[in-house]
């Protein structure tokens, strides 16, 4: 095991040698060398997702946040409505962007430990002045996979536009454009394609983005803008993460020579399992309900009793190789293991057995 611990959160997380030795070499942003290697970027980008014929993929400086701003900020005018689907914080988060940007925005809010409802969303659609719905795949504030293709399916019937947050879950939970309907999916490198943090990216409808032209507000998260750049020269209009974005391929390469997503997914789900059956051998109980939850990132309840402190279970774990997350919740003292990045079942198993010590360290038990 290296002397760095394991991340085990939503990302940034662990990464492949091969990803970070990638990021040893400079690049000129504007030499035909990094050119053919963002426009590899792109294409591999919307291959995973099945969007060859319908959707273009434009990468943009910066985290996920970035590219929520960037897209409803270039995707929604100024007359458009969005109705948001919030079932956890990075919901909230959309709609807090919307509102910034001055777009009209409701929001359907449903619990936190409940996946959104597709016919609370078709009830919501009968209000006209809706134009584009947004969803979150799944909601890390839990682990919660929301029915991303029937929501989709209930939008489009509904001819409104669908923008998917699939910052958790691109690369291994299953997207296919060419058989559901969505406008723009969302997600940056540093998850489950196991890059390194500083590239977004949208996946767009190409005749969407062609009519969103001039609509962002924004120089530099203008959607539209960057991907006539890109389709103009293929060069990226500010100065480009060179490194991460080389590091982004690299680690596109090592999902392709994995199986792709859906080998991914395998990994992930038998990291998920083993998390589960060591947290609950030492009586730890997940918030979720088991069907609920996504093999992403999963949530506990903290161990029964007052002496519960959360911060010396963290230190007690980080001295044993793992750096975990705190909970994110309202309602219910939690924290978060994650299941994905370059971790393996072997490495759950190495957690399952430091679990109980780390939790007698920090004096938890009643």
């Amino acid at each position: 095991m290296s002397d760095a611990p394991l991340l085990l959160t939503p990302g940034p997380l662990t990464t492949d040698p091969a990803v970070r030795a990638a990021m040893q070499k400079d690049w000129g942003s504007r030499d035909p060398a990094f050119i053919a290697l963002t426009a590899e970027l792109r294409a591999r980008l919307v291959q995973l997702a099945k969007g060859d014929a319908t959707h273009v993929a434009v990468p943009i400086q910066g985290s996920g946040t970035y590219i929520l701003e960037a897209a409803i900020g270039s995707l929604v005018g100024a007359s458009d409505k969005l109705l948001v689907l919030a079932n956890g914080a990075y919901g909230e988060r959309m709609a807090s962007i919307a509102k910034r940007l001055g777009r009209a925005v409701e929001v359907l809010r449903c619990d936190e430990d409940r996946p959104v409802d597709p016919d609370a969303v078709f009830d919501a659609l009968k209000d006209a002045s809706i134009t584009h719905v947004a969803l979150v795949h799944c909601e890390t504030t839990t682990g919660i996979l929301n029915p991303s293709e029937a929501v989709a399916d209930v939008v489009a019937e509904a001819g409104r536009v669908l923008l998917l947050d699939a910052m958790s879950s691109f690369g291994a939970l299953p997207i296919n454009l060419s058989r559901t309907q969505i406008g723009a999916v969302l997600a940056s490198g540093n998850k489950c394609l196991e890059g390194a943090p500083g590239v977004a990216f949208a996946l767009v409808e190409r005749a969407l983005l062609a009519g969103s032209a001039g609509r962002s507000a924004s120089l530099s998260l203008d959607l539209a803008a960057q991907w006539q750049g890109f389709e103009a020269d293929g060069q990226w209009r500010f100065t480009p993460p060179v490194q991460v974005v080389a590091a982004l391929v690299e680690a596109l390469r090592l999902l392709e020579r994995e199986g792709g997503p859906a080998a991914r997914l395998r990994r992930y789900q038998a990291n998920l399992d083993t998390l589960i059956a060591g947290a609950t051998a030492v009586g730890l109980e997940l918030y979720l309900e088991r069907a609920l939850q996504a093999p992403i990132i999963a949530t506990f309840r903290a161990p029964g009793g007052r002496r519960f402190n959360f911060d010396a279970f963290y230190q007690a774990l980080v001295r044993r190789g793992f750096i975990i997350y705190p909970g994110k919740l309202t309602r219910a003292e939690t924290f978060r293991i994650g299941c994905i990045g370059a971790v393996r079942p072997a490495d759950f198993e190495r957690l399952g057995a430091a679990l109980g010590p780390a939790l007698d360290e920090a004096s938890v038990r009643s």
